[in-house]
C-alpha cells in the first residue's frame, strides 16, 4: 500500500473520529435511567454533560441545563475538560493533516516538511483519541459505581411496606447511554487514524534520512593514518669551491678540502 493511500486513510479516520467525539460530547444521553425495577415506565430521565432531561411516553421532552459550575461534581467537570481538550486537539490535527497531504500541492513545500506535519497530525490524533476514551471511561465508572451502591430509599427490603418491603421507592439508577458508545468508537477511530498517520510519516522520509535515522548523523573517525611526504628534492653534496682571480687575467678553479 502506497504512502499516499495510508496518509489519506489516516486523515479520513481522524476526521471521522473527530466527528464522533464531538457528537458524543454534545449528546444528552450519557446516562439513562434504569427502568428494570420501575413500576412507572412512561416517564424516564436521562442526563448528559450539559443538561438533564425528562421524557414521557407521548414523546414530550423537557430538559434543564446545569446553570452552575461550582455545584457540579468534580469528576463531571473533569470529563468535560477531557472531552473539550480532545475536540481541540483533534481539530488542530485535522487542520494540519489537510496541508500535509501528498496529493495537495502547496507551493514549494518540501517532502520533509510534509512528513513532519504528518507526524504532528498523527500525534494530535493519538492524544485526542486518548482524551476522548479517558473522558468516556471516567463517566462510565461513575455510572457503574452509582448503580452498584444504589438501594431502596424508604422501606428497604426489611422494612414494613407492601409485599414485604418491596413497596419502597427506589432511587433512580442510571445505565450506559448512547453517547458513551459513540465516544468510545470515536476515540478508537482517532487512535487508529493517528497510528496510520505515523506510519505514513515513516514512508515519507527520504531514503538517505532513513539510513541516518532522520536525525543528526555521526560519522565514525577514520582508522587510516595519513602519511605526509616531504616533496623537497634532496640536495646534492658538493665540496666548497671558489674561484680565485689570477693577476694575469686567467681564471682557474682552486679547490680546498
Amino acid at each position: 500500500m502506497g504512502t499516499s493511500v495510508i496518509q489519506q486513510i489516516g486523515f479520513i479516520l481522524g476526521v471521522l473520529g473527530q466527528f464522533f467525539v464531538s457528537a458524543a460530547t454534545a449528546m444528552d444521553m450519557w446516562g439513562l435511567q434504569d427502568r428494570s425495577f420501575s413500576v412507572i415506565t412512561s416517564v424516564y430521565t436521562y442526563s448528559g454533560l450539559w443538561k438533564s432531561c425528562v421524557e414521557n411516553s407521548s414523546g414530550m421532552t423537557q430538559c434543564r441545563p446545569y446553570f452552575t459550575i461550582l455545584g457540579l461534581p468534580v469528576m463531571l467537570q473533569a470529563v468535560r475538560a477531557l472531552m473539550i481538550v480532545g475536540i481541540v486537539l483533534g481539530a488542530i490535527g485535522c487542520l494540519i493533516a489537510i496541508f500535509a497531504l501528498k496529493s495537495l500541492k502547496m507551493g514549494n513545500m518540501k517532502d520533509n516538511v510534509k512528513a513532519t506535519m504528518t507526524l504532528t497530525s498523527g500525534v494530535m490524533f493519538l492524544l485526542a483519541g486518548v482524551c476522548g476514551i479517558a473522558g468516556v471511561s471516567v463517566f462510565a465508572n461513575l455510572i457503574v459505581s452509582s448503580f452498584r451502591f444504589t438501594t431502596y430509599a424508604d422501606s428497604g427490603y426489611g422494612g414494613e411496606g407492601v409485599l414485604g418491603g418491596l413497596g419502597g421507592s427506589l432511587t433512580p439508577r442510571y445505565t450506559f447511554g448512547t453517547a458513551l458508545f459513540v465516544g468510545w468508537i470515536g476515540g478508537a477511530v482517532l487512535v487508529i487514524g493517528g497510528v496510520m498517520m505515523c506510519i505514513a510519516f515513516r514512508g515519507m522520509i527520504p531514503s538517505k534520512e532513513k539510513r541516518q535515522g532522520y536525525g543528526v548523523a555521526y560519522k565514525a573517525a577514520s582508522q587510516h593514518t595519513t602519511v605526509y611526504k616531504d616533496d623537497a628534492k634532496p640536495r646534492l653534496a658538493y665540496d666548497e669551491s671558489f674561484r680565485a682571480q689570477i693577476m694575469n687575467g686567467r681564471h682557474s678553479n682552486q679547490q680546498y678540502v
